[in-house]
């Protein structure tokens, strides 16, 4: 005997078209994409890092990962509509250190910070918002007058690393300043101290920058939305489970060129 599925549970005219509802969304008035090479970004270091980078020899680049963004937002003068966004990336650079020939590379771990400005229309508006669920007792929110600015960025790639002697004649920052944020995540202090030598490092950096408003809009509804698929039963003994699961060939046998990714 044939085993009967039960059809899934749809919502009645749910294919057909209803009516129009007004929802509030974000509208992206304008975005940019950015392909940035960044040279010779200098890289600081704790109170306690930078000794070893004083007496290393070489230095490799191990990784680069985003801590975090900061963006600023303001119109531009005379020009009715625009928005110039500042945007302030900071870095956390790992390096394999040598310090000598014969010992192991130690883990250093730096920061490095780059700033941009971009352009992009935000539109014009005079609203400002208020909200019965604002947990400050319907104080108002934000300058929401302004658009929204938002940065989406993928991990940078680290290029090139290079270690630079300091001289009279190259002469580079002693200190940065960072956000308490920031400095949290690091071991030491970043007190401004006279370097012997300083770490520059070469990035590449994808980044999509947008702009983006509250807005009401009217779209069509058809109804509303009923899963249709059907929970699975987890109470199955492991045993079973694990005979389901099927071999992973691919992880034992790499791909080739023609199937990798990195074409």
């Amino acid at each position: 005997m044939a085993e009967q599925k039960s059809a899934p549970v749809t919502a009645t005219g749910a294919n057909c078209f209803k009516e129009a509802v007004c929802i509030d969304a974000g509208r992206i008035f304008d975005s940019c994409t950015d392909k940035d090479c960044l040279t010779d970004l200098q890289v600081f270091f704790t109170d306690r890092a930078q000794p070893v980078i004083d007496s290393a020899m070489s230095v490799k680049c191990k990784d680069v990962e985003i801590i975090t963004v900061y963006l600023d937002v303001e119109p531009v003068p005379f020009n009715k509509g625009f928005y110039s966004v500042d945007i302030t990336f900071f870095f956390k650079v790992t390096l394999g250190v040598h310090t000598s020939a014969s010992a192991p590379p130690a883990n250093v771990v730096g920061v490095a910070a780059f700033s941009k400005k971009v352009i992009l229309f935000g539109s014009d508006g005079n609203v400002k918002v208020y909200c019965s669920t604002d947990p400050r007792n319907c104080c108002e929110h934000d300058n929401t007058n302004m658009p929204k600015a938002s940065v989406h960025v993928v991990d940078p790639m680290c290029l090139d690393a290079k270690l630079v002697e300091c001289t009279p004649n190259r002469v580079f920052d002693c200190g940065i300043n960072l956000p308490n944020a920031v400095c949290g995540k690091f071991d030491g202090d970043f007190a401004p101290v006279k370097p012997q030598k300083v770490v520059l490092i070469t990035i590449g950096l994808f980044t999509i920058v947008q702009l983006e408003r509250c807005v009401q809009m009217m779209i069509p509804a058809y109804d509303y939305a009923v899963p249709d698929k059907e929970s699975c039963n987890t109470t199955d003994d492991p045993r079973e489970v694990f005979k389901k699961i099927k071999f992973p060939v691919s992880q034992f046998f790499p791909p080739k060129l023609n199937e990798s990714d990195l074409i």
